[in-house]
């Protein structure tokens, strides 16, 4: 709570402006296109960070495709997460995320610039829609960011169980699959601190279709997971 008040005091005079451009972008989401949608949320972003002490350092950006309709999958450490690679991403995506979040203020202005999709994980009808549609605008050019693990991990800097469920859009779409690796992503709204701090988005090697095209969902779960937790391990031991 600390660092969302110095956010906003130390952009008092940015704040009026971008807190309506936001809610204007939202409420006719359909008058802007998605380049101009996402250039707003990484100017507001990116001041938040700055007023925030927050520094994303970001790394493999050159691992991104070329060609559009492809899916980010990170693991999930906070509320933060999508502000994280929102910083560090040139390109726009949008995001599949719990219900539950598209009811945080500011989060929620921000999902619907992005025209994501709100996942009721208790309604099995409503998910199977949610990954038709996200299918369809896979195939179509767009890109995505979905959580395999569900829910953020309770240990920073360590992976949960990915589910298998989370990379159906994927292996319908048959588009690439981008891990992505978030170190100390759960500081800025989880640590109770105003001190300068430094998250970590590590874009991996993509996966191609024809890399995964032979596994079930599990397995291609257990992959994307290994491969982002290798990475942490590793940057851990860096820095141990």
């Amino acid at each position: 709570m600390k660092r969302i008040i110095m956010m906003v005091l130390k952009n008092i005079l940015f704040v009026p402006w971008g807190w309506f451009m936001l809610n204007k972008y939202a409420a006719h989401v359909d008058d802007y296109t998605e380049g101009e949608r996402y250039a707003l949320l990484k100017k507001i972003d990116h001041r938040a960070n700055t007023g925030g002490n927050i520094t994303v350092q970001s790394y493999g950006v050159e691992n991104i495709p070329d060609e559009n309709g492809f899916i980010f999958y990170p693991n999930h450490q906070g509320l933060y997460d999508v502000l994280a690679i929102l910083d560090a991403c040139p390109i726009p995506f949008s995001v599949v995320a719990k219900k539950e979040v598209g009811n945080v203020p500011f989060l929620k202005q921000v999902f619907a610039c992005m025209k994501a999709y709100m996942m009721d994980r208790e309604d099995i009808r409503q998910s199977m829609q949610v990954i038709l549609n996200v299918t369809k605008e896979v195939k179509n050019g767009r890109n995505y960011l979905i959580f395999a693990e569900g829910t953020r991990t309770k240990n920073p800097n360590h992976v949960n169980e990915f589910k298998g469920g989370s990379f159906k859009c994927a292996m319908k779409a048959q588009c690439p699959i981008v891990p992505v690796a978030l170190i100390d992503s759960y500081k800025p709204f989880d640590v109770n601190s105003i001190e300068k701090i430094k998250v970590q988005v590590h874009f991996l090697e993509s996966i191609r279709y024809e890399e995964y095209k032979d596994m079930n969902s599990v397995e291609v779960a257990n992959l994307v997971q290994s491969r982002i937790q290798t990475k942490m391990d590793e940057l851990i031991k860096e820095h141990a």
